[in-house]
């Protein structure tokens, strides 16, 4: 449909679904909708690395346990995560036995994951496939800023990256909720040099894949009973609906973002959430489950990435950003 979006033939269905976060994500608003809250952040491992992994392995587990699969029924997973080399998904895996596709979309690696895994059932290339995505706040923050033990001041722009991990299980077969349609994004780049500020980088990504999505398939806002970002926090948002309103749309009370879902302002994490897992457990939980129980019936999950590096960032480089929309419905 038009120059970027994708209308299934026959929407695969989200047969299973499971989210397990950290204590902190536990403790938000949204804490019983996850189906497991971990106490310890290292999940028994020696690394955060290393514990990221034991999410990923733990949360695909029970998402196969949920719809009463096994390992050998799943064809194909698409799994990413944010550390280098997506190891986070690749140890996690490695003794899955299926056969995976590495994706890297920053924030938006659970979209682009749901996309790709429901793509290739409705191509017809596989009746069964996983999206896996994952992020944990220690590992994130060694990799991109500092180790925990500096103790780093935190900018009132920054987000707080959710310990977390989503997975869905999807099928040419099943009762829904179904995925329906997919709009792929862009590279945009605003020029935002602040690493601390991936807010105000990723709006415009958010909003050019939007617009396209909206212009692609002749529908409006108001046909949504959702828009969810994933995860532009505070300001990034502000910015998204702005942009909006500067070509007479209004977004309205039907949006959200899965960064400032996740957590309660009473958690001081600034800006809100980030990171992978954040909009992976939002979609993986609450979003999944409110589809189920009749809360909503169509949603537009646009998970939105910042595709920078430690590497990019010390050569000045500004961040080059992605958007990611996937179209969700209870109904084919």
């Amino acid at each position: 449909m038009g120059g970027r979006t994708v209308a299934f033939t026959d929407p695969p269905s989200v047969i299973g679904s499971a989210c397990i976060v950290g204590e902190k994500e536990g403790a938000g608003p949204l804490g019983k909708s996850f189906d497991r809250i971990v106490r310890d952040p290292f999940l028994g491992e020696k690394s955060w690395e290393k514990a990221e992994s034991r999410l990923v392995e733990q949360t695909l587990r029970l998402a196969l346990d949920k719809a009463e699969m096994t390992p050998s029924d799943v064809e194909y997973v698409f799994a990413g995560d944010l550390l280098s080399q997506c190891i986070g998904s690749t140890f996690g895996l490695r003794d899955s036995g299926i056969p995976v596709f590495g994706l890297f979309g920053a924030c938006s690696t659970m979209a682009e994951s749901l996309s790709l895994a429901a793509a290739m059932i409705d191509g017809g290339f596989a009746g069964c496939t996983a999206a896996v995505t994952s992020s944990h706040f220690c590992s994130a923050e060694r990799q991109f800023r500092f180790p925990l033990e500096y103790g780093g001041q935190r900018t009132s722009t920054s987000q707080w990256t959710v310990t977390g991990a989503g997975a869905a299980i999807l099928s040419a077969r099943g009762e829904g909720p179904y995925v329906t349609h997919f709009t792929a994004g862009k590279i945009v780049d605003a020029g935002v040099k602040d690493a601390n500020n991936m807010g105000a980088a990723m709006a415009p990504a958010a909003y050019d894949t939007l617009t396209a999505h909206f212009e692609d398939t002749h529908l409006q806002p108001s046909d949504y009973d959702l828009i969810v970002t994933g995860d532009l926090g505070s300001v990034g948002a502000g910015i998204l609906v702005d942009l909006f309103q500067q070509d007479g749309v209004q977004l309205g009370p039907c949006y959200n973002d899965c960064g400032l879902m996740i957590f309660s302002e009473e958690q001081d994490v600034h800006a809100g959430g980030s990171g992978c897992g954040c909009s992976a457990a939002v979609l993986c939980g609450y979003l999944l489950n409110g589809m189920r129980s009749g809360r909503w019936h169509r949603i537009l999950f646009a998970g939105t990435g910042a595709l920078l590096s430690t590497v990019s960032s010390q050569q000045g480089e500004s961040i080059p950003c992605v958007c990611c929309a996937a179209a969700i419905s209870d109904a084919r």
